[in-house]
């Protein structure tokens, strides 16, 4: 009897836990899915969902209509997009990058942020390692990019660190999605095979002050060995790849 009741309150206990996980799993708010859906968005971008899981990233992050949002090194402005259309009319997206070389062409993202549609996008070039952002914005957030800003000559993580902080309202939230190195790895492929170790990540992030609140599993992927480059066709858009979230008390 003392088993069975043993087993009973063991079995309890699990359905519980099963349910308060899936209690906390991100539901998808209808301005999301209206973002993911919109018709403005290339097919290139649109092709790319099944294995970047927007929708959920998106709501993990927290991201709301009205949000001021710094989006840091936008790359070719896939999240932009998304962002811009999520904060709508009221809310504003500052797509910070690097200056590029004077030979360069420019940056794909202001052509994003010419285009009408997303008339709420402002470009911001700059030197990364003497940031100049705005205040009291709702939400910093760097998706497949956080490694390289060990990669930048004359840049000091944690003064980058501490000027999204400075920048973030209390209460506001820096996003981080990047592609996981090996446990133990430190910083030491971010230059090789574009990966960072997610525990260095936290390290350097909570020196800043910033408290971490959630972590999703949603871009894990168990069959990344965590030692090829992350471009390599064997495994990009594949990689095993870790969000977290930290709130500025």
């Amino acid at each position: 009897m003392e088993r069975a009741a043993f087993g009973a309150t063991a079995a309890l206990v699990i359905q519980a836990l099963a349910a308060s996980l899936a209690w906390a799993a991100p539901s998808i708010p209808a301005y999301i899915s209206a973002a993911v859906a919109d018709s403005a968005r290339p097919a290139e971008d649109k092709q790319r969902d099944a294995d970047r899981k927007p929708a959920e990233t998106l709501a993990f992050a927290g991201v709301r209509p009205g949000d001021i949002v710094i989006e840091l090194a936008p790359g070719k402005g896939y999240y932009t997009r998304l962002l811009s259309v999520v904060v709508g009319p009221k809310g504003k997206v500052y797509a910070v990058g690097a200056q590029p070389k004077p030979d360069a062409p420019p940056p794909p993202v202001q052509a994003i942020a010419a285009d009408p549609h997303y008339n709420n996008v402002t470009v911001s070039l700059q030197q990364i390692g003497n940031l100049k952002l705005p205040e009291g914005v709702d939400l910093v957030w760097t998706s497949q990019n956080y490694h390289d800003l060990h990669n930048i000559h004359d840049v000091d993580v944690a003064k980058v660190n501490s000027a999204f902080f400075a920048a973030l309202k209390s209460g506001g939230t820096y996003f981080v999605l990047d592609h996981a190195a090996e446990a133990g790895a430190g910083a030491r492929d971010t230059g090789t095979l574009h990966r960072i170790d997610e525990e260095t990540v936290k390290q350097e992030v909570a020196a800043a002050g910033f408290k971490l609140v959630g972590e999703s599993d949603i871009l894990r992927t168990k069959s990344d060995p965590h030692t090829a480059k992350v471009f390599d066709p064997e495994i990009r858009g594949h990689t095993d790849q870790f969000l977290l979230k930290f709130k500025k008390p």
